[in-house]
């Protein structure tokens, strides 16, 4: 445990963790809002009002500080579970890993892992958005190899284990606490957003190969 990369690094390099899921999650859901590939969901303000005691607020007061609330304090709790992961994934495979195969491999294999690691509750249990089992899983594996691809950049080139944590956490707070809770399905929708849609299949996908691009950074901080 004395050796994992606990070592907190660089603010930069938290900041990347923390911003990398907005940047390739919310232009899916914007052109999801705007071509009526998807609505967005305003019917859920009452219900956000009532558990948070906003019953007087103005709908717009109450969406601000939701979204606020929820992509700061809301951190705490989506990156503390991350941790859990991470410290495996990203703290431990992917150093290791790192030692014997190029990035490229690191990416591969660990991203064929972790989604691995997912599969049981995919198919067996219902965290699916509601598309069918193959097309779930399909998007769901590429979009996992694809981010551990960044996951593994954001790792090795800061040597520390909390930027991952933090990305991870604000992938999942993002995407899970924000962006889909705010989008209603028209019929299409689950197919294209959160994280069995085709989406985040293509721009985490652009942002691995931008990040690949970028592999001898990680080479150089060796």
């Amino acid at each position: 445990m004395r050796e994992l990369p606990w070592k907190w690094g660089s603010a930069r390099n938290a900041w990347l963790g923390y911003l990398i899921p907005i940047a390739y999650a919310l232009p899916v859901y914007i052109i999801v809002w705007i071509t009526g590939l998807g609505a967005f969901n305003l019917s859920i303000l009452p219900k956000i009002a009532q558990d948070f005691g906003w019953l007087n607020f103005p709908a717009g007061l109450t969406l601000t500080l939701f979204i606020l609330l929820t992509a700061t304090l809301g951190m705490v709790g989506k990156t503390s579970r991350a941790l859990g992961e991470e410290i495996g994934w990203r703290g431990f495979l992917v150093p290791e890993l790192s030692k014997v195969v190029g990035f490229s491999g690191v990416g591969i294999i660990s991203g064929l892992m972790w989604a691995a690691y997912h599969f049981p509750v995919l198919i067996f249990a219902d965290y699916n958005a509601g598309t069918s089992a193959w097309y779930g899983l399909s998007c769901f594996t590429v979009m996992v190899v694809a981010d551990s691809f960044i996951l593994a950049w954001l790792t090795l080139r800061s040597r520390s284990l909390w930027p991952a944590a933090i990305l991870h956490g604000s992938h999942n707070l993002f995407i899970q606490s924000i962006f889909t809770p705010l989008t209603r399905d028209t019929g299409p929708t689950k197919y294209i957003i959160d994280e069995f849609g085709i989406g985040l299949v293509i721009t985490i996908t652009i942002g691995a190969i931008v990040v690949w691009g970028k592999r001898a950074e990680v080479y150089a901080k060796a």
